[in-house]
Formats: C-alpha cells, structure tokens, sequence
C-alpha cells in the first residue's frame, strides 16, 4: 500500500496557494506537513480530503486515485468542529452514522474512547444521591482542551485506516498532550498512515520519519528526517561547567568559557546559566574546544554536539521575518 499526491495546486485569483505540491509515503506511517500560517497546509489537506476542489494534480492511495468518500478517513481538524448546543454524546452517534458505524458498535466505541481521553464525566456522567443521573454535557460547556478530546474521538470512531492531523495538541496543556500522545502511539502501532500539521516541531520529531515544508505554497524543503538532519552536520555544541565562584559578579566559570569561545572565534547562539549553545562548523572544531576547556581544567558538566534541530532547519528554510509575516498574511486563503 501507498499514498502519494502529484503535483496539486491551488489558486486564489492570481495568489497560488498550493504550488505543485509532490509527496509519497510507501509505507504506513507518520509524514509531517509544516509551514508557517497561510503556507498552504490546510489547503493541501483539504484538496487530499476532497472538500475542496484541487485546480490540477491528483491524488493516489494503493495504486488508485484516491476517493475519500469511499475510504475510511479520521480528520482532525485545527478549527473546532462541534456543534456548541448539542450534547456530545449526540454528535458522535451522528458523526459514527455518517461513516456507518452500526449505532451498538459507536456506542462501544464511544465508550471506550471516553474512558481512554478520561472524559466520562462529560459523557457518561454518575447518577445523583436520588439516583438520577446528570444530563450529558453540551459541546460549549467543556473546555478547549475537552473539546479538542471529543474531535479526537470523532476522527478515531470509524477506526480509520487513513488519518490527518491537523494541529492535534492544540490548547491542550502538558498533562494531555502527554495523553494524545499515547494515543498517536497506539495508532502508528496499528500500522495506519497518518499525516500531521503542527507548529510544535519538538512534536513532530517525536512522530514524523518524512516531512515537507511549505513556504508560500511552494515545497522548500523534503525528504526523510533524520538524512535531512545528518546532512547539516553536528553543528550545535552544548557546553556546561560547574560554577566557580564569582568576580566582579560574574561567575568564574563563565568568564572562562567566554574567554575561550572567543578565542576559538565561536559564536554564542544562546546563553544560559553557566551553560552555552555554541554554533561550530563539526567535530574536529568542537573537539579543538574541547581540548582547550580540558587545558584550563575547567570542570565540564555536559558536554554535547548534535545536529540542529526541525524547529533550527524550519526556521532557516522559512526565515524568522518570513515566519513571523506568515502568521497573518495569507490565512484567509487558507480557511476558504
């Protein structure tokens, strides 16, 4: 099985949003499409998922033109997609009918599901002293983060082979991105291609094995992620001593290492607390260094060279000015 997208482009007018965009994956996994806001994501998703009509390409799941009418398909949307005055319990059983899931089997489902995202107060709430139970919660009386749960639910209840996620951790706090997690985990485990949208790039480390980046509709960077890190270099050096008292209020330990880093004609990309983010061009440069701290008999608390990280390579690729223009400009497009 496969799934791979030839050239799709959208226009708005004389704007292109979606410019050829080409990706494959030959293999159920996780492929991770980033980009600033309004770089044609969402865009690219919606075209994928048939809501919105493509100006040219196509779009092949298994060999054949994909229909996403008659596959199985989970949709995470970055928009909260609920109906606010509605119970929940309701717009699941309605969104399970709509993909045929057999009301017993969506009642399972949901069941199983509620309990998994630890929402069965909302859905399945206790009975009172009197032995009356509470009535279901309404989609606007839960949180953003309970909100973003029941979307979930919604994408998983069909048990899609064919999952998008579009900003899934969104307004989620640090205990339930956790939970989100885990369930990705358990979806990946399934053997089940998954795309994913996020500006979380530590996120998309964790879970993506391809990527592309997207600046202004056009492809600006793909490929596998770990031979796209190994092609920069170990070129970030992190560099901690143990602190040494202080002169003139500065700590001994980091009046050495300035010393030294300008000595050695390095550049500092960040300071911390008796700890550096050095930039070095390699090994033999970082090892130099190394040398250098060993001579002085400085005591070296950590002491790590790797490759950048996505969020370093996504930043260079779509330039900080770029990025921060791209919050704004073009998202209109991207929500037609």
């Amino acid at each position: 099985m496969s799934f791979e997208v030839r050239n799709l482009v959208k226009s708005y007018g004389e704007k292109v949003v979606v410019d050829h965009l080409n990706l494959k994956m030959d293999r159920p996994g996780v492929y991770a499409l980033l980009g600033t806001n309004g770089a044609g994501k969402t865009t690219s998703i919606r075209m994928i998922l048939g809501m919105l009509q493509k100006d040219s390409g196509e779009v092949f799941f298994n060999g054949s033109e994909m229909k996403p009418k008659e596959m199985n398909i989970g949709y995470l949307a970055e928009e909260r997609g609920l109906y606010p005055k509605y119970p929940i319990i309701d717009q699941l059983l309605y969104f399970a009918r709509l993909k045929g899931v057999k009301r017993s089997e969506a009642m399972a489902r949901i069941k199983h599901w509620s309990t998994r995202l630890e929402l069965d107060e909302y859905l399945f709430p206790p009975k009172n002293s009197k032995g009356k139970a509470a009535k279901p919660k309404l989609a606007d009386q839960l949180s953003k983060g309970n909100q973003q749960k029941v979307q979930l639910m919604a994408a998983l209840i069909s048990d899609p082979e064919f999952l998008i996620l579009d900003e899934p951790m969104s307004g989620l706090d640090p205990v339930n991105t956790d939970l989100f997690k885990e369930v990705i985990r358990e979806e990946i485990a399934k053997d089940k291609y998954v795309i994913m949208s996020s500006h979380q790039m530590p996120t998309v480390e964790e879970f993506c094995t391809d990527i592309t980046i997207l600046d202004h509709g056009k492809t600006v960077l793909q490929g596998n992620l770990d031979e796209i890190k190994k092609s920069y270099g170990r070129v970030n050096l992190f560099v901690k001593c143990e602190a040494a008292g202080v002169v003139d209020g500065v700590g001994k330990c980091d009046a050495e290492l300035e010393e030294l880093i300008a000595q050695s004609g390095l550049r500092i990309v960040e300071k911390l607390p008796s700890e550096y983010h050095i930039r070095v061009s390699g090994e033999s440069e970082a090892m130099a260094f190394l040398r250098k701290l060993i001579d002085r008999n400085i005591t070296i608390i950590r002491f790590e060279l790797r490759e950048p990280s996505l969020h370093e390579i996504f930043v260079e690729k779509v330039g900080g000015l770029n990025a921060a223009a791209g919050e704004e400009e073009g998202a209109d497009n991207e929500k037609e």
